[in-house]
């Protein structure tokens, strides 16, 4: 072992050994406190794990799949004017503390906001759809920040040659984009679901009620409001495994969507379109 590597693994160690202790720690502060293992059978509690993970979801499917067309558009129109403006304003959302955007979101949206004033129509924002616009207010310039840098670094010769062998759109897409956004997206999805598991301010201000409560929620609530530490680790404890779970779960999606044999047939479905041209 080269001596330059000698620090990090010990510091790499020292990690390890405090959260593995305070993991340790919690597990069996939970194991040694029967109420909070018969927490376990309520239907609170596993009412809030299926909307944790259901809005969760839900938020990254919207911030991704909005992103997809966004980027695309910001990639293949670098002279576009304002561009560069557009860019910078995608990054505000990434600093804007959280409560300061659902009072903007409010101001807006709610029922005494500026479209309601102007329409006379109130949407629904208290509950799933406020819970679902705030996160992608919050999710989707990330995900466009960072598609757009995975189209951006397609080379410009690609580009050129797929200019000059009459790609269509439908072709550029499934030969050049795709696999270059491909490469991003299982990235990109899991920050913003873990972001939206563990959301806690927009949820706590947006949720209209018990029904759209979350696990990060029912912490606050058991610490806050029971004074409940057992069943507060309980919940947090639930929340790690599902993060966990999550986390294994995209990196089987990641190995999916980089099958070999998938890219084998792009490259080769590539190289005969380029032969074809030549002949």
């Amino acid at each position: 072992m080269q001596r330059e590597a000698l620090p990090a693994l010990l510091a790499l160690i020292v990690i390890a050994v405090l959260v593995a202790g305070a993991f340790f720690a919690l597990a069996a502060g939970v194991a040694g406190d029967g109420g909070a293992l018969a927490a376990l059978g309520q239907s609170y509690i596993w009412r809030a794990a299926r909307f944790t993970l259901v809005q969760a979801v839900l938020s990254t499917a919207l911030s991704v799949g909005l992103a997809i067309p966004a980027a695309r558009a910001l990639a293949r129109n670098p002279a576009f004017p304002g561009r560069r403006l557009l860019l910078l304003l995608l990054t505000v959302p990434l600093a804007l503390p959280s409560l300061v955007a659902v009072f903007g979101i409010v101001t807006v949206w709610g029922r005494a906001g500026w479209f309601a004033s102007l329409t006379g129509i109130a949407p629904p924002l208290y509950g799933l759809t406020g819970i679902l616009a705030a996160h992608v207010f919050f999710n989707l310039p990330f995900a466009v920040l960072m598609l757009t840098a995975r189209l951006e670094a397609v080379p410009a010769e690609t580009l050129r040659l797929a200019g000059q062998l009459g790609f269509g759109p439908r072709e550029t897409w499934r030969l050049i984009e795709w696999p270059a956004i491909r490469a991003g997206l299982p990235g990109a999805a899991a920050v913003i679901l873990l972001i939206c598991v563990t959301s806690f301010t927009v949820i706590l201000t947006l949720g209209g009620g018990p029904w759209a409560t979350t696990l990060e929620v029912a912490i606050y609530q058991s610490l806050r409001f029971d004074f409940d530490p057992p069943r507060a680790v309980l919940l947090a404890l639930l929340q790690m495994a599902l993060c966990l779970a999550l986390i294994l779960a995209f990196n089987h999606f990641r190995r999916l969507l980089r099958d070999r044999k998938a890219e084998v047939r792009v490259r080769a479905a590539f190289e005969r379109l380029i032969t074809a041209a030549r002949v």
